[in-house]
């Protein structure tokens, strides 16, 4: 499915982002964008080119591959070719002494070309006024997340039960479930902010294969296919009956995601005592679901709930022994780990149309990682839910 940003929205998106930089940075001049996430946003395409925001005038967007397509796919007003950043500084009288970049994403390398034909002296860093930009989602981009969401519910609710094999390893199912999910309408990928992080598909796993220590920075484990591919799933980690399934996936609808993990009994209920915890963790879903209002601060409702925690239950929440994550939740978007943060340290308010992933997960030895994770867009009533109310734990036969 194809969607052609409105100009309208691109104006509206680069208007939000000049009041923030004006409000925090009063004194800057130009920014400088490169990344092709930031560049979609702003722009509607994914060149290999640049994005020059003045404070004062009209932003133009340098393009050396392809300027024919984006051309053809972007609303952006004023779009021009460019061989080399020598072409576009030929543009620019004078070079500001302080020039705003995506600290986050630009090499040293890239940073130096630019330097020569931009001779500024020093760099500032836009990254969390563009992140703040995006935090507040549109009625178009909301739309997207939505038609993620429901395909999300589908895949995670309907589907994947009835592809659950006795004998099937995790790389089957991630097979099997990437297979679904294009089918029923996903992009293909899943983007992440976080520096050379890659999840093709989802974290996955059987039973205590979800606690698997990984390098990325959330909750649930994944073994992967080896130290090469740690992601995807073991070819010989097999299903076996008794098994607790753990599958933490994102999904995206032209450039835009929903985060979702569900969890499923294969071939015969798990104990009592787990099924408890894992209950417990969606009420504490629930719990954080109903703060999120505009002007509730992320850090306060992170302190709320941890503060209203057991020591026992602490034990092994969002991970599992030393590997625990210190959130609850996070914005999503064009990647899926986006801000704010449902963290300490987060003191900015909530506003309306942010969109949250909650995901209060818990391991547990011997069995794998309990609890669920549903999108949330923050609304006056608290949050609201577009990736489906089911509790998780559903029982396979």
């Amino acid at each position: 499915m194809e969607s052609i940003i409105p100009v309208s929205e691109l104006n509206r998106r680069l208007v939000r982002f000049r009041e923030i930089m004006n409000a925090q940075n009063p004194e800057w001049e130009m920014g400088i964008v490169f990344s092709k996430i930031n560049l979609l946003y702003f722009t509607g395409s994914m060149p290999d080119g640049m994005l020059i925001i003045p404070r004062d005038g009209e932003a133009i967007l340098w393009v050396r591959k392809s300027f024919e397509r984006t051309s053809k796919e972007s609303e952006f007003p004023d779009i021009r070719p460019m061989g080399s950043y020598r072409d576009a500084a030929a543009v620019y009288l004078r070079t500001p002494k302080d020039v705003y970049l995506e600290a986050e994403f630009v090499p040293l390398a890239m940073f130096n070309r630019i330097r020569k034909h931009f001779p500024f002296e020093r760099f500032q860093s836009l990254d969390f006024q563009i992140a703040m930009t995006r935090a507040v989602k549109s009625d178009l981009e909301l739309s997207f997340m939505e038609k993620a969401g429901i395909i999300h519910q589908r895949v995670l609710e309907n589907l994947v039960p009835k592809v659950l094999k006795e004998g099937m390893t995790e790389a089957d199912l991630s097979g099997e479930l990437y297979r679904l999910m294009v089918q029923e309408g996903h992009q293909g990928t899943a983007r992440f902010a976080m520096f050379d992080t890659e999840i093709v598909v989802a974290q996955l796993g059987f039973g205590e294969s979800s606690l698997y220590p990984t390098n990325f920075d959330g909750p649930g484990g994944n073994r992967g296919l080896n130290a090469a591919v740690p992601g995807l799933g073991s070819r010989k980690r097999k299903l076996q009956k008794g098994d607790l399934v753990f599958v933490d996936m994102g999904m995206g609808v032209n450039g835009y995601h929903s985060d979702k993990t569900m969890t499923y009994m294969f071939g015969k209920p798990l104990p009592e005592d787990v099924q408890h915890i894992h209950r417990q963790c969606v009420d504490i879903q629930h719990q954080v679901a109903a703060m999120l209002k505009p002007g509730n601060i992320p850090e306060n409702i992170y302190e709320t709930i941890m503060d209203g925690l057991s020591p026992d239950f602490k034990e092994n929440f969002m991970g599992f022994g030393d590997r625990t994550v210190k959130f609850l939740g996070h914005g999503i978007g064009l990647t899926v780990d986006e801000l704010p943060v449902l963290a300490r340290g987060f003191k900015v308010p909530l506003e309306e149309n942010m969109v949250f992933a909650v995901e209060p997960k818990k391991g547990i030895a011997g069995v794998g990682m309990v609890g669920i994770e549903n999108t949330f867009v923050v609304t006056p009533d608290g949050g609201r839910c577009i990736t489906g109310d089911h509790p998780g734990l559903i029982m396979v036969e």
